[in-house]
């Protein structure tokens, strides 16, 4: 029974979080441009914060052999006896030494339990592998599953990590209040922001960001931020 109720809640917010961005978007693909320009700094600005102080950065080992790199900035999470998470994001994938343009992509997540309040949160998801790539490019793809997400490590090298870390297809992170971690992110679903790719490059996430991908090049200027930001910091 519990269980029934999480997947109806869990359904329920997912669905909140699109009709809203539906009805706030709309039809307009100057303001969804102007939108997307918003997400693309917003999450590069979060990179940049998280990257510029190595000792308590994304291992750079880890981030050279990245598949492909998703930031969701400022995602807001709320509770109160019922709780949940919804954020809208950015994805790039690595394209040689280089990345695409951006994709878009939102989040959405349930809990439930004792808890109020309500706060702000970034989060940074690191694809390792092949696979990881293609759970991310479903049309929806829920966080979880034995040896798939994993929290990341943090610091100048990812070495000493156990090996449940380093195989794991996905590393996750999350920053609130100033803290940077890595964090277990599992139950939470992501799905493609398909009005906003379509508005942005008449093409799906899948056609962004799988073969071949949309190189940064081919992206409006305005949105190639992110890829600049993760030139500087990754190889």
């Amino acid at each position: 029974m519990r269980s029934i109720y999480f997947s109806a809640i869990l359904f329920l917010i997912v669905s909140l979080f699109s009709a809203a961005d539906h009805a706030a978007q709309g039809k307009n693909p100057g303001k969804e441009l102007k939108a997307a320009v918003d997400r693309v700094d917003k999450a590069s600005d979060v990179v940049e914060d998280v990257m510029k102080v190595a000792e308590a950065a994304i291992p750079s080992d880890l981030m050279d052999k990245a598949k492909a790199i998703v930031v969701f900035p400022g995602t807001l999470k709320a509770a109160f006896i019922v709780g949940g998470q919804g954020g809208k994001g950015v994805a790039v994938r690595r394209v040689g030494k280089g990345w695409s343009a951006p994709a878009f992509l939102n989040m959405a997540g349930g809990s439930i339990g004792a808890q109020i309040g309500g706060q702000k949160t970034d989060y940074i998801l690191v694809i390792m592998n092949e696979k990881g790539l293609k759970n991310l490019l479903e049309d929806k793809f829920e966080l979880g599953g034995e040896g798939s997400v994993s929290a990341g490590p943090v610091g100048r090298t990812a070495a000493a990590s156990t090996n449940a870390t380093m195989d794991a297809e996905i590393l996750t992170y999350s920053r609130s209040k100033g803290l940077f971690a890595g964090i277990a992110l599992k139950g939470v679903v992501i799905s493609q922001d398909q009005d906003m790719n379509q508005a942005v490059y008449q093409k799906s996430a899948k056609q962004i960001l799988g073969e071949p991908p949309v190189p940064a090049s081919e992206a409006p200027a305005s949105l190639q931020k992110l890829s600049e930001t993760l030139a500087v910091h990754v190889k």
